[in-house]
């Protein structure tokens, strides 16, 4: 495919080798060049093998800078929770009226959370919510009593992340008008959760490597190994 001139004033800029996070932060604003508000992107190389139940990953982090961008949320409770999911800032609350729009294709939304008793209901929307990455998850703290904390962290910058089946990691952590700072806060806060969640009977290397860009901008290798020795 030819690249445009911007695609190869940014390739130029980058050098065939593994940058810091703090110095792939810096130049991934150098080599950003959309006119829209693009966003952060990071992808992780694990060395596991996701068929295997004991080597699924997945987990959850609140990015210190935030997302960027306004989440729009929607509680599935029962009446006693409805006031607590408005009050902490909810943006579509209720039950059977949004079950049934849910079933007739309405899903303009990037949270959904529930509470347990009412599982069984969305649970009979797997099929639509499921491959939207929107279903309801105890692990991920989007099935749970404590409506009002879920709201109020999926709002201030709470994501959640898995292992796709080639063995990579990848999500969104901000926005190219972030500051470096901001970015390598949220890169951080992600590269340390999923170190984390290393699987004990993993043989070989857990975290094979690292690339952060932007929407439309090309990759920029990590040096993993230095970050987690603890070099910036």
């Amino acid at each position: 495919m030819k690249l445009t001139k911007n695609q190869k004033a940014a390739k130029a800029l980058i050098e065939p080798k593994a940058y810091s996070l703090s110095e792939a932060c810096e130049l991934l604003k150098k080599v950003t060049y959309t006119k829209f508000d693009s966003t952060v992107e990071i992808a992780v190389k694990l060395g596991v093998d996701p068929r295997k139940a004991n080597q699924m990953i997945r987990g959850v982090v609140t990015l210190p800078a935030g997302t960027g961008k306004s989440v729009r949320v929607l509680v599935l409770c029962t009446p006693d929770k409805v006031a607590e999911a408005e009050a902490a800032g909810a943006d579509y609350v209720g039950l059977d009226e949004y079950c049934e729009k849910i079933k007739n294709g309405w899903t303009d939304v990037d949270v959904i959370i529930c509470t347990p008793s009412v599982m069984a209901k969305v649970g009979v929307l797997g099929r639509i919510l499921g491959p939207r990455g929107l279903m309801p998850n105890p692990k991920t703290g989007t099935v749970t009593m404590d409506i009002a904390n879920a709201v109020k962290e999926v709002k201030a910058g709470k994501i959640d992340f898995k292992v796709d089946k080639t063995g990579i990691i990848h999500t969104g952590i901000g926005k190219a008008s972030f500051t470096p700072e901001q970015i390598y806060a949220n890169a951080s806060e992600v590269i340390n959760a999923i170190a984390k969640l290393k699987p004990q009977a993993l043989k070989g290397t857990y975290m094979l490597g690292a690339h952060l860009c932007t929407t439309m901008s090309p990759g920029i290798k990590i040096d993993l190994k230095a970050f987690l020795n603890g070099a910036e």
